[in-house]
Formats: C-alpha cells, sequence, structure tokens
C-alpha cells in the first residue's frame, strides 16, 4: 500500500472553509465523530466566537495555534526490548507527530470536562493551552518528565 500510488489522508484534505488553514482542517477532521464534519465545524467555529469574546487583544485563531504550539512535545519515550528487559527510550518526536498529539491531548482534555457542552470545553481547553496550563499542558509535561527520568537509556534509541 506504501507504492507511488498510494496518497496519505493529509494529501486530499482541503483548506478549512473559514480560515483557509490545512491545520484547522486537520483538528475538525479530530474533532469528528461518525462522519458528522458539519457538526464539528460547528464546535470548532462556535468555540473560537467563545475565545473571542474573552480575549480582545489577539485573533482567535491565533489563540488556537499559539495553543497548539504550547501543547506540541518534543520528547516522548518509547519502549524497546534489550536483551529481554523493556526500556522506556526517550526519542524526538517528528513534526507531524507533534502535531498530532498536541490535537489529540487537547482533545481528551476537552472531552474530559464533563457538563458542559463541548464548544464551550474546547473554548476553555484552548484558552488554558494558550496560557500554558490546563490538561493538555499537564500531559506534554508528563511526557516531558518521562523522557527526563529516562535519559539514561537514550544510548539505546532506534
Amino acid at each position: 500500500m506504501a507504492g507511488k500510488y498510494y496518497k496519505s489522508f493529509e494529501q486530499h484534505l482541503k483548506p478549512d472553509p473559514v480560515f483557509q488553514d490545512l491545520d484547522v482542517a486537520k483538528f475538525i477532521s479530530c474533532i469528528m465523530h461518525d462522519g458528522k464534519r458539519s457538526t464539528a465545524e460547528r464546535i470548532f467555529y462556535d468555540a473560537l466566537k467563545i475565545v473571542e469574546g474573552r480575549i480582545t487583544e489577539r485573533e482567535p485563531i491565533e489563540v488556537f495555534r499559539q495553543g497548539v504550539d504550547n501543547v506540541k512535545p518534543m520528547v516522548e519515550v518509547r519502549s524497546k526490548r534489550v536483551g529481554g528487559a523493556n526500556y522506556q527510550v526517550p526519542v524526538e518526536v517528528n513534526n507531524k507527530r507533534r502535531r498530532t498529539l498536541a490535537f489529540r491531548w487537547i482533545l481528551e482534555a476537552a472531552r474530559g470536562r464533563k457538563g458542559r457542552p463541548m464548544r464551550v470545553s474546547l473554548a476553555d481547553e484552548l484558552m488554558a493551552a494558550y496560557n500554558k496550563e490546563g490538561g493538555a499542558i499537564l500531559k506534554r509535561e508528563n511526557a516531558h518528565k518521562q523522557a527526563e527520568a529516562n535519559k539514561a537509556f537514550a544510548h539505546f534509541a532506534f
């Protein structure tokens, strides 16, 4: 399947209709459940309107971009089996995976905020990520701490 005729999902992705941004389109695709793109778009754009109401000095799309950049991890640990023992080896994260992890962690944290509509939870989590706080940032810090704790095994890197 990985031949020259194979095209990844990313190559078929079109920019979102409002901001003409591929990252926004990918984020909306990550929000989406059961193929309901219009619902996912409405959740995202409503969340940005909520952010716009709370922050006046910056554009909401800039808050989104900065929040995602703040959540992107630099390193992660991967399991490596050496001589019958499994070691957690810290490795650098490539750009595509950094973005994917950031999107996943932001959405996990937003979905974990129970009792509120998703648009409000997403707006809260984007604001928290922008301010370098919240569940997604905590997840990033834990990944970095784990990599730091296991840096003695870095010589086992892939």
